[in-house]
């Protein structure tokens, strides 16, 4: 035990003071588990297939970036979270009324899914295979939580001003939630759909649902 202590604090110090090099790999070994889990499925997505698919030598320099596979899996789940982050806020923020705001919203979350099918196949893989108590799906279900009452909050500042009608704020937030993640789960299984099409339908629905008579 006091070697495996060890052992994960000499990678705490490496990650610590990582060289650009070091967080490039890091990078390339995410990137390289997105396309594999989105391709072959999170069970079936071995360090072998995406050493093999990040160009590495070994599985062991996944070790030595990773402590094993939920690591990995929390860094990846981390990754896609911060592109939808730089992809949804500037065009969210971009407007200043709450009923475009909500439209840039919903559809930017689909013309994410749009763009980068393959990320959102991986988190999808992920968190539908992650347990509930491992640290990986925690701190996931942690930070939708955050983001959703960040969220809820803007529906009642919109209601205070008169632009959405009365309404739970929470019942309303997490149906939008469910319906975008309910299209990207079909996407996932259906290339042919339009996602972009199904988010402006989705904006419309939920425009009407909110905004005051």
């Amino acid at each position: 035990m006091q070697a495996k202590n060890s052992s994960a604090k000499q990678k705490g110090v490496r990650r610590a003071g990582a060289s650009f090099t070091e967080t490039g790999r890091r990078a390339q070994i995410v990137a390289a588990a997105i396309e594999v889990i989105a391709d072959v499925g999170y069970h079936r997505a071995s360090f072998a297939k995406i050493a093999e698919r990040a160009g590495l030598s070994s599985t062991g320099m996944i070790s030595y970036h990773f402590d094993g596979r939920d690591d990995l899996m929390r860094e990846v789940v981390t990754e896609v979270l911060r592109l939808a982050e730089g992809y949804l806020r500037p065009r969210i923020e971009a407007h200043r009324s709450y009923a475009a705001r909500l439209r840039a919203s919903i559809e930017g979350n689909l013309d994410l899914c749009a763009e980068y099918p393959r990320h959102l196949a991986a988190i999808t893989e992920i968190l539908v295979n992650l347990r509930g108590g491992e640290p990986g799906m925690v701190a996931f279900l942690d930070t939708t939580e955050a983001n959703l009452a960040v969220q809820v909050e803007q529906l009642r500042k919109a209601q205070r001003a008169g632009e959405f009608r009365d309404f739970d704020p929470w019942v309303m937030m997490r149906a939008i939630r469910a319906a975008i993640d309910d299209v990207v789960r079909r996407a996932a299984h259906d290339p042919g759909l339009d996602v972009r099409a199904a988010g402006r339908e989705l904006a419309d629905l939920f425009d009407r649902a909110t905004r005051s008579a």
